[in-house]
């Protein structure tokens, strides 16, 4: 069915929030300015979506002023897609980007580089302005970007509704013989149908053993009339993406797999227990561990356990900072957006992955989606 309810959109006054705030970093840093490459924090800071090629177009903030570096060629295009009012400065195709960047910078002055350009660009524009004067800018844009705002929140919020009503549609049409392909192009179908115009980002379908392998099997499947499902899949809406994985069986029975899915459950109530404002992101994923632990399971990255972090920051990226993982001492603070997916895998035999989202409000940890209900009857459906 449609998706109903309008969709939340990210204002040009927002954008030229952000674009201040990064120029206040760029002051209280020292630096002359940053490059923003065709990169999710270009369309972060500008609106600008472009996606890389060997030809370099981005965008250089100042403390005063905001440039677009094009391709002569592809001004035209830029000039259509949305994007925050600026200058357009060309290169031609003889000519050298970073010779352009060097011009606008001036003889002086640290330039802070978007930490998704290729390491090419890189290259170019250390031989023009030696790579004293560069520096990695990941860290600046990363601090802004982890903070989600209202606006932002909602948009994940659409999104997640959306797909996890793809998911219990899903639930509701699986039957034994159906091939995870089939399921895959439904879901993605039905993503088209609710409003996600490109479809699913990506989709994981896996039965019985393959669900054991975090992230799917090779080749097609067939559902059997007794196997584990696991369903991982996500779009996005106006950039920000969804990301819902579900675990269940279609009959009851198994108290291996009933046993072992409450413990993933009670790992995932454990972190999302843990997610308080200051918390260091490193004590949810020990949250979770601490759980399986006390049923012998682990420690560490051992199986039968959890072989990989609790879970990972989302928002123009599908992952992205915050981490939940070992040895990441950031602390929680409102507006950090992330999943909460301790899998529990047990080799050959099955995984279980159950992954919703947190969003940190003012007041603490908040569900971006309910988390699943029990092991066959996962949106309370009984």
């Amino acid at each position: 069915m449609s998706w109903q309810h309008p969709v939340p959109r990210i204002t040009e006054a927002e954008r030229q929030a952000r674009l201040s705030n990064l120029r206040r970093l760029i002051e209280a840093n020292g630096l002359s300015g940053m490059l923003l490459g065709p990169s999710e924090s270009l369309r972060y800071c500008t609106g600008l979506v472009w996606h890389a090629s060997e030809r370099f177009l981005g965008a250089l903030v100042t403390p005063t002023a905001l440039y677009y570096i094009a391709p002569g060629f592809e001004r035209s295009r830029v000039e259509t897609l949305p994007h925050l009012a600026a200058d357009i400065v060309e290169w031609q195709e003889e000519e050298s980007s970073a010779a352009l960047i060097a011009r606008l910078l001036g003889d002086k002055g640290v330039l802070a580089l978007d930490d998704a350009m290729p390491l090419y660009f890189y290259n170019a524009l250390a031989a023009k302005l030696g790579a004293e004067r560069l520096r990695d800018g990941g860290p600046l844009l990363n601090g802004l970007r982890r903070l989600k705002s209202p606006a932002e929140i909602a948009l994940i919020q659409y999104a997640m509704n959306l797909t996890l009503d793809v998911h219990r549609q899903v639930h509701a049409m699986l039957k034994p013989g159906m091939r995870a392909s089939d399921v895959v192009k439904f879901i993605d179908q039905q993503h088209r149908v609710a409003g996600a115009s490109g479809g699913s980002t990506f989709c994981i379908v896996s039965f019985g053993a393959a669900t054991s392998l975090p992230h799917g099997a090779d080749g097609d499947q067939v559902l059997g009339e007794d196997d584990v499902i696991l369903v991982d899949t996500g779009c996005r809406i106006d950039g920000y993406h969804s990301d819902l994985t579900r675990t269940y069986k279609l009959t009851s029975g198994d108290s291996a797999f009933e046993d072992a899915w409450a413990i993933e459950r009670a790992a995932q109530e454990a972190v999302f227990a843990a997610a308080r404002l200051g918390a260091p992101c490193s004590s949810l994923d020990e949250a979770a561990r601490a759980v399986l632990g006390k049923h012998g399971l682990g420690p560490d990255y051992r199986l039968p356990g959890l072989p990989h972090r609790a879970g990972h920051g989302l928002g123009l990226q599908i992952h992205e900072e915050p981490y939940i993982v070992r040895g990441n001492a950031i602390p929680l603070a409102a507006g950090m957006c992330f999943s909460n997916e301790p899998m529990l895998v047990f080799p050959g035999k099955f995984g279980i992955r159950l992954e919703d989202h947190i969003y940190m409000a003012a007041d603490g940890a908040r569900w971006f989606t309910e988390p699943s209900r029990g092991p066959t009857d996962p949106f309370g459906a009984s």
